[in-house]
């Protein structure tokens, strides 16, 4: 294939126009300003082992999902759905749940606690406390979500269908599916451009739980509400007072913490809230700062982490190699019926809906929102970043799986029609986005090779990339 043009151009230099300051942080970037440029090393290094579990986390996850629909089509199907809806748990405090219930209720939480973690931690410590570069991100994201929804609206309004209450479905982005894909290609994407679609996938998932938490609420019981707010004060309180002995001794945290944790869990659950909540609003209540010598807090140092940081590096691994795809697992086997079942499935408008908002809806949300702010801020894409690969990025993001798996769940009852017919639509929509992205992305992977080669080389061998150098390594 022949090289892009631009490759051609910027060859020499792909970041040539990018060091230029985007302005105080806290300002919106100044006219002239580039954004989505290179993030600060430690950034780099943190997102980079983030990115490498999700990626092991997302060949699970693919795994997972398969070996479901195999067993789920095999006839031995019965097995598989006795074992999805077996319950079991106390049902006194309602938590008489099926197994697969327990696994979108409960090992999911885990997921969103860690989604709390990383938001918190981008916005206290991360590069996205300058309102500069966390504008353009986060506005994409909430783009990539309001569109896709209004797209599904107008499908199923259109059609007259009933479905219109899977409304939230194809809002979140996968990140461990979008990174698996991105390993199956051996795609060479800048930092820039990872960071850029992990902080899509996190605040989306943000964006998803919190429409969880106020459309999909039903028979909200106020008093176990308002209980749950005396355990999750506790927490809070612990994790503040406690971040310097949990910080150096992390096993005692998670003795102390975690029996805690697991009380506004389950009055979270009790209350008709969805339970996952209960994880976002715990990650919110760690500590991302550790205190300094005089007891003040400071921003984390390599080698010396937060215990947001700390918990982050011990859990992320349960989530990605265990709780991710164990809901993915129980929630993802569907018995398609073969060719005619197929048809039948993607000819339903919920199904074109999920389609249509995941692999259409999604790209279209990330780039209009993003021209829509850089034209009205007169600001430009770094040199090292063209539209064509923020279409890629787009496009990525459409492999909505594990959140809009959940939001399934939660609009339609598992075993109907509409939520069968869902679950076809996702898995499809999301093989479509991935084939997709990997073309588009696949065009331009001579060029991320010329980037990611400037942002490894380190000649004066000091530890430190050279393009980095300027900033001190900051």
């Amino acid at each position: 294939m022949a090289p892009d043009p631009h490759d051609q151009h910027d060859s020499q230099d792909p970041h040539r126009q990018e060091n230029q300051p985007d302005g105080p942080a806290g300002q919106v970037s100044p006219a002239g300003s580039t954004v989505l440029g290179r993030a600060s090393y430690p950034e780099v290094l943190r997102i980079g082992e983030i990115l490498r579990k999700e990626t092991v986390g997302g060949i699970l996850l693919l795994i997972a999902t398969v070996a479901a629909l195999i067993w789920a089509n095999s006839p031995a199907s019965g097995s598989y759905f006795a074992i999805r809806d077996f319950e079991f748990g106390y049902e006194p405090w309602h938590l008489e749940l099926s197994v697969g219930e327990w696994a979108a209720d409960g090992l999911l939480a885990v997921f969103f606690f860690l989604v709390g973690l990383e938001l918190k931690r981008e916005f206290v410590a991360g590069d996205l406390r300058d309102l500069s570069k966390a504008i353009v991100p986060v506005a994409a994201a909430a783009g990539g979500v309001v569109v896709p929804a209004l797209i599904y609206v107008a499908v199923n309004l259109v059609s007259g269908s009933d479905g219109v209450r899977g409304w939230a479905i194809p809002t979140a982005t996968d990140i461990a599916f979008a990174l698996a894909v991105l390993a199956v290609i051996s795609s060479h994407l800048p930092s820039a451009l990872r960071i850029f679609l992990l902080t899509l996938a996190v605040v989306d998932d943000l964006l998803a739980i919190t429409i969880i938490a106020f459309f999909y609420t039903e028979d909200l019981h106020l008093l176990y509400l308002g209980i749950m707010l005396l355990p999750l004060g506790l927490f809070l309180y612990l994790a503040q007072s406690g971040r310097r002995i949990f910080a150096t001794h992390p096993a005692a945290a998670g003795l102390i913490l975690l029996p805690v944790g697991m009380v506004v869990w389950a009055l979270m659950h009790a209350s008709g809230v969805h339970a996952t909540v209960a994880g976002v609003l715990l990650g919110f209540c760690i500590p991302v700062l550790r205190r300094g010598p005089d007891g003040r807090p400071v921003q984390p140092e390599p080698g010396k982490p937060g215990l947001a940081e700390i918990f982050e590096h011990r859990l992320r691994p349960l989530s990605a190699g265990f709780a991710v795809p164990v809901f993915a697992f129980f929630s993802a086997g569907v018995a398609i019926g073969g060719i005619s079942g197929l048809g039948s499935a993607l000819s339903d408008p919920v199904a074109i809906g999920i389609l249509a908002g995941l692999v259409a809806g999604k790209p279209l949300g990330i780039l209009a929102t993003t021209w829509a702010l850089t034209t009205a801020t007169r600001a430009r894409l770094d040199a090292s970043v063209k539209w064509i690969d923020l279409l890629g990025i787009g496009v990525l993001s459409g492999i909505g799986f594990t959140v809009s798996l959940l939001v399934n769940d939660l609009s339609f009852d598992p075993g109907t029609e509409h939520n069968d017919h869902a679950k076809v639509a996702i898995l499809a929509a999301s093989v479509t986005a991935a084939l997709l992205a990997s073309i588009l992305l696949r065009i331009r992977n001579r060029f991320y090779r010329l980037v990611e080669e400037q942002e490894s080389r380190d000649a004066d061998a000091d530890g430190i990339p050279d393009v980095y150098d300027d900033d001190g390594g900051r």
